[in-house]
């Protein structure tokens, strides 16, 4: 896949979810080694990716964290790979890998599927502001 920054980890994020964009913000906030760009689901960059890594985008409404030239993860593992690489305090959610995995993407797709009745959504994706601008493709 072409024209994404190099040495860049890529974000894809339900742009409508306010849960979805309340992590962003909170990603943006804590990743002090600009390791992060951001890509919402809806967009057509984000198409572009998910059929890239194959991955259906009719199939999924989750977080995926892309490393261009080196893999990807989805659900709870990307929010693990996610948290591991802000490092700090963020980094100690690496505890839940002691659950097995079906376990903690059955949690997630709990959240996934009652995110928008418990947090709400957006008519259209977030727009970033001035200083965040430049970490969205």
């Amino acid at each position: 896949m072409q024209n994404l920054p190099p040495n860049k980890k890529i974000i894809l994020f339900d742009g409508v979810c306010n849960l979805c964009n309340s992590a962003v913000q909170f990603v943006i906030k804590h990743d002090k080694d600009d390791v992060f760009r951001f890509v919402a689901l809806q967009s057509e960059l984000g198409k572009e990716i998910l059929e890239y890594i194959g991955i259906d985008s009719k199939n999924t409404d989750s977080i995926v964290l892309y490393e261009p030239g080196v893999s990807y993860y989805y659900k709870s593992d990307a929010a693990l790979q996610i948290a591991k690489s802000l490092g700090g305090l963020c980094s100690m959610g690496l505890i839940f890998k002691i659950i097995p995995t079906g376990i903690r993407n059955q949690l997630y797709d709990y959240i996934a599927r009652n995110r928008y009745k418990w947090y709400g959504k957006k008519e259209s994706c977030m727009l970033p502001t001035l200083e965040s601008k430049a970490k969205f493709l």
